[in-house]
């Protein structure tokens, strides 16, 4: 067995060879918590939730981390319009991203560190590299400090660029010594809350958006480790920062690292002002947590998915005959048989995670197996059945699975409602900073007509069914 994956750095397929043997550590970049989830942030976790169950399907043991970044600029700057202090809007955030999650059969992470609880890793990591010599606190009292660029010559391998085009942006305007210096630790501002700062060697501050990752990375899987995933958008500054700063500390860090395409809506990049953004609530409210799952795995996750308006009407149906060929196959007696994956399915996946090829091997043996039950040839067509659960159950879109058919499927619902509920919560709070009061009791008057009551409190607004 032998799994290769399409490295970034080397920009070529790479044998998967595991740190320790038998075992893989993946560091998985999760969200920012600043705002509702979006179909790019269910199509990235997927990515490496189909990643894992095929390396778990192979005999490894894999352990993966998932970090949430709960301390941020976008942050600070989201909740006073949401309304509440920073630290409650990161928690709701949060639970909608773990709603959402859940809804697509996304399993939990091993561990789902918080940046905010790693401080102390983050602070011992920025000594480390002030000792190093490849980071320094600014000299205007500020209580920043910066990674010297210019002292690790191998920043930019990861996206094999150099000079101008390094130049993040992070932390302009203050005292840094160039341009492509980016911040480590961001003194405290008085225009931010006294709550979002942490003593430090430099004064009172908050970490800088980098070097959350590579504390927590280092921190749950050790100084090497397998897999960094993420993203495509965060290639650079965010991976490219991440690599510097680990190895210019003394660690290897990652062997590989692995990107996920982006997901465009009909032909054009998702953006506020395009307003053309496709909400999870949107997706869960459209369809089940299978239909989106598999809507959202179909492509190769390194290619960009573009979302248009029939695909999960194409999900659906892609779906449903699964569940057509398996429910038939059950009802016209066809004998069960051990469950294997097809070589050719294997095969696929084993070559950077082929999903489409894997899928065309199951629709070819759909097809078969139905061909064997027109002919009343039941054997081979439990041998299609059985292989079709395999494949489709290391997907995780077997449409008979319990988890879809019964808690899965209820706790979507539950899921895609909430996320809807706290979106009319957030514009109703909007309208109420705004003062239009008209349009903050049209909220509150439209969800009491579908028998959801807003109570307000000191911790922000909560919802109930019936005032239950």
């Amino acid at each position: 067995m032998t799994v290769r994956l399409y490295d970034t750095r080397s920009q070529a397929l790479q044998e998967l060879d595991p740190v320790v043997p038998g075992r893989v550590g993946i560091y998985v970049c999760g969200p920012t918590v600043q705002s509702s989830p979006h179909i790019g942030h269910l199509r990235s976790a997927l990515s490496y939730d189909l990643l894992r169950r095929w390396l778990a399907h192979r005999g490894l043991a894999v352990t993966l981390i998932r970090n949430v970044t709960d301390i941020d600029d976008k942050i600070l700057d989201a909740a006073p319009k949401a309304g509440g202090e920073w630290w409650a809007h990161a928690y709701r955030v949060e639970l909608e991203f773990a709603a959402a999650y859940r809804a697509i059969g996304v399993q939990e992470p091993t561990y789902e560190p918080r940046a905010t609880g790693h401080v102390g890793d983050m602070l011992a990591l920025i000594g480390r590299l002030i000792d190093a010599g490849h980071a320094y606190p600014a000299a205007d009292d500020s209580g920043d400090v910066y990674f010297d660029v210019a002292s690790w010559p191998a920043y930019g391998t990861l996206t094999r660029q150099s000079g101008d085009a390094l130049v993040s942006g992070d932390g302009e305007g203050r005292a840094r010594r160039s341009p492509r210096d980016f911040a480590l630790w961001k003194g405290h501002k008085p225009t931010e809350p006294a709550s979002a700062a942490w003593p430090s060697p430099w004064g009172a501050g908050r970490p800088g958006w980098h070097i959350e990752c590579s504390a927590m990375a280092e921190r749950y899987l050790g100084a090497a480790f397998d897999i960094h995933g993420g993203g495509l958008d965060l290639r650079f500054p965010h991976h490219e920062n991440e690599l510097a700063q680990s190895t210019a500390a003394g660690t290897p860090f990652a062997r590989l690292w692995v990107h996920n395409g982006l997901v465009t809506v009909g032909g054009q990049k998702m953006s506020k002002s395009l307003g053309n953004s496709v909400f999870a609530a949107d997706l869960l409210g459209a369809a089940r947590g299978v239909v989106v799952r598999y809507a959202l795995a179909a492509a190769h996750y390194r290619s960009d998915l573009d979302h248009h308006a029939g695909a999960l009407v194409e999900a659906e149906e892609a779906v449903s005959r699964i569940e057509r060929f398996l429910v038939r196959a059950e009802e016209e007696g066809a004998p069960p048989t051990v469950a294997v994956v097809p070589d050719a399915f294997a095969a696929a996946m084993d070559e950077d995670l082929g999903v489409p090829q894997a899928l065309a091997v199951l629709h070819e043996t759909i097809r078969r197996g139905n061909q064997a039950l027109d002919a009343g040839e039941l054997g081979p067509a439990g041998d299609a059945a059985a292989a079709v659960r395999a494949m489709a159950g290391v997907l995780g879109v077997d449409p008979l699975d319990p988890a879809w058919r019964s808690a899965q499927q209820e706790d979507g619902s539950a899921a895609a409602l909430d996320l809807l509920v706290q979106r009319l919560i957030a514009e109703r709070q909007a309208a109420r900073e705004s003062r239009d009061w008209a349009a903050a009791d049209r909220v509150r008057d439209e969800l009491a007509a579908a028998g959801i009551v807003l109570t307000d409190t000191s911790g922000g607004t909560r919802w109930s069914i019936d005032g239950r």
